[in-house]
């Protein structure tokens, strides 16, 4: 198997995670996106976050201006979706395309699409019959990039692959999850931040943005490693017309923090209500 190598060492700032959602099927709300949710628990879980998400339809030519965006951001970006062998599968031609290099079936994708296809006949009780037109034509869905790596589909065998940074997995969930799941912990434990992080937030009612961004400003700017955010809300059943205002980031900063923060917004003669934590 080819070893892919960590874009970063581990003292490098940790790159930006992006995730690209390949299908018609999601934009015209056949089928609802269901890898952005569980992308952001599997970094969550690593001590890592989402960046960006990009949606895209079945155009080879969007999907390869988005693929070129992916493959020059430097970015770990996992795309799923379109690297079927069907007609409406383009994500394999388009990174191809997005890189400027030809497809060719990998060797070991080769070993392990003729290894499902004997399991299912085998499963059918029929002989396996590599020659076969179906058969041949499933072998389509190891072709690859130049120089792309693979990564094991546990559920079917059936791979997906790596160019550098961006990965590529099916649509399938029970498929995709356990293979962005590989590439995290194969590729990237380097980046893995194993440290404690926690959320200290307050709402605060009757706010407006614009009038705290001073306040936030100035936390971030005498709390280096800490990260401020800002949740409006403007209709909630309870607190109507509010901000959740808060810091993240290592306990012990947060700890400074937080009581700055609440100080500032005294002085603002902010009115205050609950205060939360999330770790």
């Amino acid at each position: 198997m080819t070893q892919i190598q960590p874009p970063n060492s581990p003292t490098s700032p940790a790159p930006s995670v992006g995730l690209i959602i390949v299908g018609d099927e999601i934009l015209s709300g056949k089928r609802a996106d269901k890898h952005m949710p569980k992308l952001i628990e599997l970094l969550k879980e690593r001590g890592l976050q989402l960046d960006y998400a990009d949606y895209v339809g079945d155009s080879p030519e969007r999907i390869t201006a988005t693929l070129q965006r992916a493959f020059a951001s430097g970015d770990i970006v996992f795309s799923c979706g379109g690297i079927g062998a069907t007609p409406d599968d383009h994500t394999r031609q388009c990174a191809a395309r997005a890189l400027g290099t030809d497809l060719a079936l990998h060797p070991q994708a080769d070993l392990l699409i003729r290894q499902r296809m004997q399991d299912v006949a085998l499963e059918q009780g029929v002989p396996y019959e590599a020659d076969r037109p179906d058969n041949i034509h499933r072998l389509n869905m190891g072709t690859f990039p130049l120089g792309a790596s693979i990564i094991p589909n546990p559920y079917n065998k059936i791979p997906g692959f790596s160019c550098g940074s961006v990965h590529f997995v099916p649509g399938f969930p029970v498929m995709a999850w356990p293979m962005m799941a590989w590439v995290l912990d194969t590729v990237y434990p380097h980046l893995f931040q194993t440290a404690a992080w926690i959320e200290k937030s307050v709402i605060v009612l009757g706010a407006m943005e614009a009038t705290l961004t001073p306040l936030m400003e100035a936390i971030e700017r005498d709390f280096v490693g800490i990260k401020v955010f800002s949740l409006p809300s403007v209709d909630h059943p309870t607190y109507g017309r509010h901000i959740e205002l808060g810091v993240k980031g290592e306990p012990g900063l947060v700890a400074a923090a937080y009581p700055a923060l609440l100080l500032g917004l005294k002085n603002f003669n902010a009115l205050l209500g609950p205060e939360l934590v999330h770790n």
